[in-house]
């Protein structure tokens, strides 16, 4: 009973409201509220009144755009970077290797015969057009080159650019045109590659300001259309094996050899191998830092078996990064040179990003719209990946088939001449896209926490001309066997990877402007311009909630007034009396009188059909209720 006959006052309240009008509910604010200009504009003369009424208005003003620049430089989620230096025991990065040549020339010669013997003729048609007839009478493949032809440009007349095939018309039997001798040897002459589709009526022409790009390029890509077409397990064993490649191995005071090392195959590279990395298996920690606690290794790169016309570097691929990143070498990767022995001085930087709001990074690459197609080396997330994925991702969609260097999701195919004749023009046209890379980019995020190595590297030569007798001597016999000398200086290289310290650096991103930075600075210049405080704030909401309350009883009251309008509107003649309307709710055969009347007449048109008299209902002044002890008192005084 007590809930209830709260409630009903709760009700009684609501439907009651503040109790004011709006002009009322204006004055009381100003009489009462904590801020000082509103308590001047009623307190003062009419001048005065209006002069604070301005100056109230114009800080209300100032305050809300000074409110508006506050509120949009937090919104803007700027961050503040700090750098701290630590000092602790450290986790060896994990390192990768590769060699230079991908491939040993005497395991993949037998696929790049016809190949090299038409690098060999484009060689002589640029170095010796005169001369190139003698070896008119070779038969080349010339479905190699009529695919992706090498042409010539000449580029004197830029409005009308002469373009002629590097062999003329005739392609099997080399027949050189007098006219590319004279373009080639004519000043402005420069190399273009031919890239076409649809059966060569769409083509578009990549130029080189140098024909040794040019060839280069060329050959890469015919290359690529090769070994797209042999199964990774043969492409594996044409590279070079750890164990020749590997010849000596010592981590600390620890020994170590070729099985302490993870195989991959990477396009670029072939065969590389990659010491203290896994996903599953715990960091090596460094002892201490310096040279003689790091990683050292001699490294064989068999320099003499490079493929002659796909490789023209010759050293060693290396790269450090995380123990359970992959190792995009080709593009964070330096070299290391043979003959000689390169030490890399290794500092540690780790970079923490706030992640969204504040930066654009992810944690694990889940929220990224890209499948990730190195997933199925088990290593975490990382820019690099995303991008390539989504670059392949790309290529399958526009044409139909996967590029050879990046990992191929399950049932596709790597890009060739043979199964897709126009991928080279497509693959051209999508490198060179803005849009595509924009849109990776876009969609790409950066890891929000990662650890960079800076190195510092200095070489030597290695060996010495005093002491590489009996070097090679001992390297030949420990790898070959045999008492004679296998090694040369063109084929060694010797890598020292250390610690320089064990200082580390954290450069670590926070808010710039955080919540209690937002608040101070909106309540001082609240308080500066208005001399208000929180409790004005509340005060302000408090009339805005009495203002809302009005209105909707306002609006309330108004609408049981246009109910009661239509009610009245919907009968004919006069409104009911109070006798009918009991009479209709008590009597269900009484019918009220519809018959329409004249102002002329009387009660009754037909005097001769008179109602029989009866008893009229109570006719009743109101229907207001009184109170049962207020009806017996009235009752007793009458009696007396």
């Amino acid at each position: 009973m007590h809930v209830k006959k709260y409630l009903l006052k709760c009700l009684h309240r609501l439907q009651k409201g503040p109790g004011y009008t709006y002009k009322e509910l204006l004055v009381w604010y100003c009489d009462n509220t904590n801020t000082h200009g509103p308590k001047r504009i009623i307190c003062e003369g009419p001048k005065k009144k209006a002069m604070w009424f301005l100056l109230t208005l114009l800080f209300t003003a100032l305050v809300c755009w000074q409110w508006g620049i506050f509120i949009r430089t937090y919104l803007s989620w700027e961050v503040s970077v700090s750098l701290s230096i630590g000092f602790k025991t450290m986790d060896f990065p994990a390192v990768t290797i590769c060699n230079a040549s991908p491939f040993k020339y005497s395991k993949v010669k037998h696929l790049l015969k016809d190949l090299d013997e038409l690098m060999e003729a484009v060689l002589e048609r640029i170095l010796a057009p005169e001369l190139s007839h003698a070896s008119a009478t070779r038969t080349l493949n010339s479905s190699i080159w009529n695919h992706t032809p090498l042409v010539l440009i000449d580029e004197r007349n830029p409005h009308h650019p002469v373009i002629l095939d590097l062999f003329g018309d005739n392609h099997n039997g080399l027949t050189n045109s007098s006219a590319s001798e004279k373009i080639c040897n004519a000043h402005g002459c420069k190399m273009a590659m031919r890239l076409c589709s649809l059966n060569g009526t769409q083509c578009t022409f990549r130029n080189f300001t140098s024909a040794t790009q040019a060839v280069t390029e060329w050959y890469s890509l015919q290359a690529t259309n090769i070994f797209a077409q042999v199964p990774q397990q043969e492409l594996v064993e044409m590279s070079y094996p750890g164990e020749q490649m590997i010849l000596a191995c010592l981590f600390g005071a620890e020994p170590c050899n070729y099985r302490n090392f993870t195989s991959i195959f990477y396009p670029h590279y072939g065969n590389c191998y990659i010491f203290n990395w896994g996903m599953t298996e715990k960091a090596l920690p460094s002892a201490n830092p310096g040279t003689e606690f790091g990683l050292k290794l001699i490294l064989d790169i068999g320099q003499e078996d490079y493929v002659p016309f796909l490789t023209s570097t010759a050293g060693v691929r290396l790269m450090l990064h995380e123990q359970r990143s992959y190792p995009f070498i080709r593009d964070e990767g330096i070299y290391a040179m043979s003959g000689t022995e390169t030490s890399i001085g290794v500092l540690v930087d780790k970079l923490q990003r706030m992640g969204e709001p504040y930066s654009p990074c992810t944690v694990n690459g889940s929220e990224v719209p890209v499948r990730n197609f190195y997933n199925d080396y088990n290593t975490t997330y990382s820019i690099q990946a995303c991008l390539r994925s989504c670059f392949q991702d790309h290529m399958i969609h526009s044409c139909k088939c996967g590029h050879y260097l990046y990992p191929l999701p399950h049932g596709e195919k790597y890009c060739n001449n043979r199964d897709f004749p126009d991928w080279a023009h497509c693959y051209s046209h999508l490198q060179m896209s803005v849009t595509q890379r924009e849109t990776c980019i876009g969609m790409c995020k950066e890891s929000c926490n990662d650890t960079q190595y800076k190195m510092t590297i200095s070489m030597a030569d290695w060996p010495s001309e005093a002491s590489e007798d009996w070097i090679f001597h001992v390297l030949s016999q420990e790898r070959d066997q045999s008492t004679n000398i296998t090694l040369s200086r063109k084929g060694i290289v010797k890598l020292n990877i250390y610690f320089q310290e064990f200082n580390y650096r954290t450069i670590e991103e926070s808010a710039a402007n955080n919540l209690v930075w937002l608040l101070s600075n909106l309540g001082g210049q609240f308080g500066f311009w208005m001399g208000g405080s929180v409790l004005c704030l509340i005060e302000f909401g408090e009339i805005i909630i009495d203002f809302v309350w009005i209105t909707i009883i306002n609006l309330v009251a108004l609408a049981k007034s246009l109910r009661q309008r239509r009610a009245q509107a919907s009968y004919s003649g006069p409104p009911p009396t109070v006798a009918e309307l009991v009479e209709a709710h008590t009597n269900f055969g009484f019918q009220p009188d519809t018959a329409p009347r004249s102002p002329n007449t009387g009660p009754y048109p037909n005097e001769q059909a008179l109602p029989i008299p009866g008893t009229p209902p109570p006719n009743y002044d109101s229907l207001r209720l009184q109170p049962l002890d207020v009806m017996e008192s009235d009752s007793e005084g009458d009696a007396i």
